[in-house]
Parts: structure tokens; sequence; C-alpha cells
């Protein structure tokens, strides 16, 4: 007579040979040993499967670090350039040169757009008694022009009207293309009122003459009229 213990175990078995696939049931049995030898091939599957599965997994990344450049050090010859405008255009300083009845003459350095007043503040000023009569302190200074203070027949630096004798000064000094106006311009031999303003304009463009040929760059100066006024004006 069959006991408790093998009737369960043979309900057992056939439990788990239900639950097995087909081809387990034909080959393997249901033998311990051979479910024993099933259950490690099952195990160490899994243990591959999770390996791979954890090997495959995203990992964070670290943002790359921050590079610090290194201040660009300004070459002497951009330090030269610095009076300069930009790329190359109107320049952001003038000099000029200042001598007379002023306490410290020379050549000074100034910042483009200053005036006559602001020279002779930087010379140390006027000294006692100097003459500013004509002299227009008010006046924006060019690059390379020359400021007199009380020197006897120097040009006023636009201050006053043409004199006697073609638009120079009474004392026969040229006129001067950086200082003169538009009429001590309209004064000289053979200019009227449109070139006059021309002559203005083309030196307020071009920051001022550097040398009396630059007339001839003007519109309306040609050979015979340039002969005329070169005697007549200096820069």
């Amino acid at each position: 007579m069959p006991t408790a213990g093998g009737v369960g175990e043979r309900r057992w078995r056939a439990a788990v040979r239900e639950r097995l696939p087909v081809w387990v049931q034909t080959r393997c049995g249901l033998e311990p040993r051979s479910l024993a030898a099933l259950a490690v091939v099952l195990g160490v599957a899994a243990c591959a499967a999770g390996g791979f599965f954890w090997a495959g997994r995203s990992e964070p990344v670290r943002a790359p670090e921050l590079v610090r450049v290194a201040p660009v050090v300004a070459s002497p010859a951009s330090a030269s350039a610095a009076g300069a405008g930009p790329e190359g255009g109107a320049p952001t300083k003038v000099v000029v040169d200042v001598g007379g009845k002023v306490r410290r003459p020379g050549v000074l350095t100034l910042p483009a757009g200053s005036r006559v007043a602001d020279a002779l503040r930087a010379a140390g000023g006027v000294r006692e008694g100097a003459d500013l009569t004509g002299l227009n302190r008010a006046r924006v200074l060019f690059d390379g022009e020359q400021v007199l203070v009380g020197v006897p027949g120097a040009p006023s630096g636009g201050g006053a009207g043409p004199g006697p004798g073609g638009g120079t000064g009474g004392s026969g000094v040229p006129l001067s293309l950086n200082t003169a106006t538009a009429e001590q311009f309209d004064g000289l031999p053979g200019v009227g009122p449109v070139l006059a303003r021309r002559l203005v304009d083309h030196r307020t463009e071009h920051g001022g003459f550097r040398a009396v040929e630059e007339l001839r760059e003007v519109d309306g100066i040609g050979e015979k009229r340039f002969a005329n006024l070169q005697p007549l004006v200096r820069p």
C-alpha cells in the first residue's frame, strides 16, 4: 500500500511535468538529477543575461571643463596705432604747435575736436599782457597747425577778415589754409563764395591741409588758379 509521502511526491512530479516544455519532458524526463541540471543551466543563463544588460546600461557623462583663454598682449605696432581711429578712419588725436606769449610753448598732443582755448590751457595759459584780439579761441584745431599768441603779423586764426593785398594779412603773411574762414578764402584772388565753401568743406572732410599742393584736389582749382594762390597761402 503506497504511503502518503509517495503519493505526494508523484503528484508534485506530475504538476512540474505539466508546466515544463514538451522538449524538456521528452529529453530530460523528471529525474531529480535532470531537474537539477536544468535549473543550473537556467540560472547560468539568467546571470549571463543580467551581466549583459548591466554592461550595456547608460552611464552619466561629465561635461568638458572650460578652457580659459589667455589674455592677448598688445604688440608695439598695435600700441603705436592707438591714436588712429577705428579701421583707419578719422584720427582720435591732433598735434599742434603752440608758440608766442604762452607759459609753456611747444608741440602738444590733444584729443581730436579740441579748440584753440584747449591748446592755450595745455600750454600753461597766456602770459600777462598778451593781446588776444583776433584770436578765435572757439575754433576747432586741425592736426599739424600752429597757434601763435601775441606775435606781430601772425595769422589771427579765423578771428578777423581778410586784409589788403589779396587776402593775406596786412603784414603780407600768407593765409593759413587750416585756420581761414570762408570769408577769408573769398578774399583771395579768383576765389568766390562757392569755391570758398568748397575749401572749408574739403578741409573738414580730410582733417585739414598738410601741404599747399593739396589745393589741386579741390574741385574748381586748376593749374592756373593754383599758381595764383600758391604764394598767398600756407598749410
